[in-house]
């Protein structure tokens, strides 16, 4: 060790490290400042520890980048990211890997519960997409914190109301005069009632174009779930394509379809004038706490009330669920025994009327 010493002393001092003049000697501290300079970068673990960080952010617009282009995301699936993202920036600002341990996780949980006012359900899908987020990096090797695998918060839900318009709503919202001043909602009904009547999500009734309509049916790939499906036309649905035939709308489209969002708020405009005003009750979860609301269901309704409408009334009509799952692209039962119940106990409903007579 000595003699390893002295010669990194003969070595400062051949390449004139240290300033050293006839019969002058260097300090300890000269020697240390330019035994220091001599060995900066001869330290591989030194070195490699100085090396920018990626921040978590931008390893989370990497991770968007690259599953978005993979999966083809639509645009609802990146808002519903970079919701997320805005959330994590907002719980810190300069979030890392190891902040998402066990308790980290909790404390993320209990910021959108508390700081966000989140109910459980929203919770939870804010914290699947994380987790789908979390496990990408895990298997990019952008970080090694595997927390998320065993983190399974338990959070209290409510099975979800399914909101959809009975035929006698239904027919209340088609019969009913618009106003002059509110002629705006006439092609937001009339986009609305196009999918009450074929069962098309509201992505799917965006993209509809010229092409995909035939003499008596429709031929699609959906947005969602890229299915190839066939819908065949009913008089309410053809009714609504003539009135449109003429008029020409960008990128072939067939219908007026506004944004998501727009056409949400104008439906509950157009559903509160035409009164559709049922009490619907909801129970939620925020934490530990149940919270019963009830709520008029023109403030519920929204674009997916179409297709769901759809469903209810024609499994109401005695059509097979098979056959109904022909046309909304279902794969399975179990998606589909939610309106199935519901179809059940129209049904016992409509038979008390004999009770009547």
């Amino acid at each position: 060790m000595v003699n390893l010493l002295r010669r990194k002393v003969v070595n400062i001092k051949r390449r004139g490290l240290v300033n050293l003049t006839g019969k002058s000697t260097p300090t300890p501290e000269q020697l240390k400042t330019a035994f220091a300079k001599r060995n900066k970068t001869s330290n591989p673990e030194e070195t490699e520890a100085k090396k920018p960080t990626v921040s978590f952010m931008n390893i989370f617009d990497e991770f968007l980048k690259e599953c978005g282009t993979q999966n083809n995301w639509t645009d609802a699936t990146y808002k519903k990211f970079s919701a997320l993202k805005t959330h994590l920036n907002k719980f810190k600002s300069d979030l890392t890997f190891e902040d998402l341990s066990e308790s980290g996780l909790n404390e993320f949980v209990n910021y959108l519960r508390d700081k966000k006012d989140m109910r459980n359900s929203s919770i939870g899908k804010q914290i699947s997409l994380l987790k789908w987020f979390l496990r990408w990096g895990l298997k990019k090797g952008r970080h090694n914190n595997n927390a998320i695998e065993s983190f399974n918060p338990k959070l209290k839900n409510a099975p979800k109301k399914v909101i959809f318009l009975t035929w006698g709503e239904l027919n209340k919202l088609r019969d009913y005069k618009i106003p002059a001043n509110k002629q705006y909602l006439e092609r937001v009904r009339d986009v609305f009632l196009f999918t009450c009547f074929t069962g098309l999500r509201y992505s799917d009734v965006y993209n509809l174009k010229t092409s995909d309509i035939k003499d008596d049916h429709i031929e699609i790939t959906t947005v969602k779930t890229v299915d190839s499906l066939i819908i065949e036309l009913n008089k309410h649905s053809k009714s609504i394509l003539e009135k449109y035939k003429d008029v020409h709308f960008e990128n072939n489209k067939v219908l007026p379809v506004i944004t998501n969002q727009k056409m949400n708020d104008y439906l509950k405009e157009l559903a509160e004038l035409a009164e559709i005003n049922e009490p619907v009750g909801e129970t939620y979860y925020k934490g530990n706490q149940r919270i019963d609301e009830v709520t008029p269901k023109h403030a519920l309704l929204g674009t997916h009330a179409g297709r769901r409408t759809f469903i209810c009334n024609a499994l109401s009509l005695g059509i097979l669920p098979q056959v109904v799952m022909k046309w909304t692209g279902h794969s399975d039962y179990k998606a589909m025994k939610p309106y199935i119940d519901i179809a059940d106990e129209i049904k016992a409903n409509a038979m008390s009327k004999f009770n009547q007579l």
